[in-house]
C-alpha cells in the first residue's frame, strides 16, 4: 500500500470565478475538508479548500491558488491526496480506499476456476458514476463501471478482484437498422454527431449555499 491515499477528484470547473466540481471519496464527502490542505499526486502542489455548495454527486469548491475559469479548466482530472496516517483506520474488510485497488488483479469466473481479466489501472469518474480502467489480457485499455453489478468482489488483502464485465464490453458499436434503411443502406462515415450544450452548470447553481 502507498503512503499517500487518494480521496478526492476535480472533475471540471463552476462558473467563471475559479471555483471546481470535486467528487469526493470520502464516506462522509464533507469529511474532505477535515484534511486540507491536499496535494496532487506528485505532492509538490498544495490545494486548501472551501465548500461552497453541493451538486448532485460532488462538493462545490474554492481552492486556494485557482482563479478564473481558465486555472479551474486545467485542473480537470487531477487527484487530490492526503498522507495515510492522517486518515481513520479501516476496520472492516469491505472497506477500501480506491488508492490500495491501482494495480490490483482482475479475474472473471471460470468453470474451472478463476480467469486473468486485467489489472486496474486508475479509477474515473466521468459524470456517470465511478469506472475502473483496466489494462486488459489483450492489451487493450476497458472500463468497467464500479457497481456491485459489475464488480461482486473486491479483496484487497488477497490481491484479487472480480469482475463480471458487460456482455457488449467487447463488441462494436453497429448502426441502428432503421436509420441504415433510410440512408439506402449507405453509412457516412464522415458524419460526427451534433455536440449541444446540457446547461448542467445553470442547473448545478440552484444548488449553491447561501
Amino acid at each position: 500500500m502507498t503512503d499517500r491515499v487518494c480521496v478526492a477528484q476535480i472533475i471540471g470547473s463552476h462558473g467563471v470565478h475559479g471555483r471546481l466540481r470535486v467528487k469526493s471519496f470520502t464516506a462522509d464527502p464533507e469529511a474532505l475538508f477535515d484534511y486540507n490542505p491536499l496535494t496532487d499526486e506528485t505532492g509538490t502542489r498544495q490545494f486548501t479548500l472551501r465548500m461552497t455548495g453541493m451538486g448532485k454527486d460532488h462538493i462545490l469548491v474554492e481552492a486556494s491558488g485557482v482563479k478564473g475559469r481558465d486555472a479551474a479548466d486545467a485542473l480537470k482530472g487531477v487527484r487530490l491526496f492526503v498522507d495515510r496516517d492522517r486518515l481513520p483506520a479501516i476496520e472492516d474488510e469491505d472497506e477500501f480506499y480506491h488508492t490500495d485497488l491501482i494495480g490490483l488483479v482482475t479475474v472473471t469466473e471460470g468453470p474451472e476456476g478463476d480467469v486473468a481479466f486485467g489489472t486496474i489501472k486508475a479509477i474515473h469518474d466521468f459524470g456517470a458514476g465511478d469506472m475502473l480502467e483496466i489494462n486488459h489480457v489483450s492489451g487493450k485499455t476497458v472500463f468497467i463501471p464500479f457497481s456491485r453489478a459489475c464488480v461482486p468482489l473486491v479483496d484487497v488483502k488477497a490481491s484479487r478482484v472480480l469482475v463480471s464485465p458487460p456482455v457488449n464490453l467487447f463488441t462494436p458499436a453497429k448502426p441502428d437498422p432503421e436509420e441504415l434503411a433510410e440512408m439506402g443502406g449507405k453509412l457516412d462515415l464522415d458524419d460526427e454527431p451534433a455536440v449541444t450544450d446540457s446547461g448542467e452548470e445553470a442547473a448545478e447553481e440552484t444548488g449553491e449555499a447561501r
